[in-house]
C-alpha cells in the first residue's frame, strides 16, 4: 500500500488540535494508517496526576487496536518542537511492542521531518522474547 505521508501528517495535525494540555500546553498529535486503509487519530491527554497522562502515539495505536485494526502501515507524529518531535521512552516501547518495523514519520509544525521505525528509536528493545516463560 502506498502511503501518502502528507495526508497522514495532516491527520496528525488535526489530532493535535484535540489535545488536552492544561498544564504543559504542549500539544502532540498522531495518526496511524492501518492495513484496511483506515486512519486513527491520537492526541496527548494530560492529567493533574502527571504519571497517568496519555501520549498521542499510544492514543492512536490503542484506538486502532481497540477497533480490531492490528496491522499498521505507517504512523505520523507532530508537535510544535524546534525539530522533528521525539517520542518519549514509554511510547517507543509501546510502538516497539506492537510494530517494531512500522514506518514512523516524526515532524514539527514547520514540517521538518524524520523517517524512522520503533526499532531504530529503541535499539535492543524489550520484547516478548525477552521474558523468561519457563519459570
Amino acid at each position: 500500500m502506498m502511503v501518502d505521508y502528507q495526508a497522514l501528517l495532516a491527520n496528525a495535525k488535526t489530532a493535535r488540535e484535540r489535545a488536552y494540555t492544561p498544564y504543559s500546553r504542549f500539544k502532540v498529535g498522531a495518526a496511524v494508517l492501518t492495513a484496511s486503509g483506515q486512519i486513527f487519530h491520537g492526541c496527548n491527554i494530560e492529567n493533574a496526576a502527571y504519571p497517568v497522562c496519555l501520549c498521542a502515539e499510544r492514543s492512536a495505536l490503542a484506538a486502532a487496536w481497540s477497533a480490531g485494526e492490528i496491522e499498521f502501515i505507517a504512523l505520523a507524529v507532530v508537535a510544535d518542537t524546534p525539530g522533528p518531535v521525539a517520542p518519549c521512552g514509554m511510547c517507543r516501547q509501546f510502538m516497539f511492542e506492537l510494530a517494531p518495523d512500522l514506518p514512523v514519520l516524526l515532524a514539527n509544525l514547520a514540517e521538518q521531518t524524520q523517517h524512522t521505525t520503533p526499532r531504530e528509536l529503541l535499539p535492543s528493545g524489550f520484547a516478548s522474547e525477552s521474558l523468561n516463560h519457563n519459570r
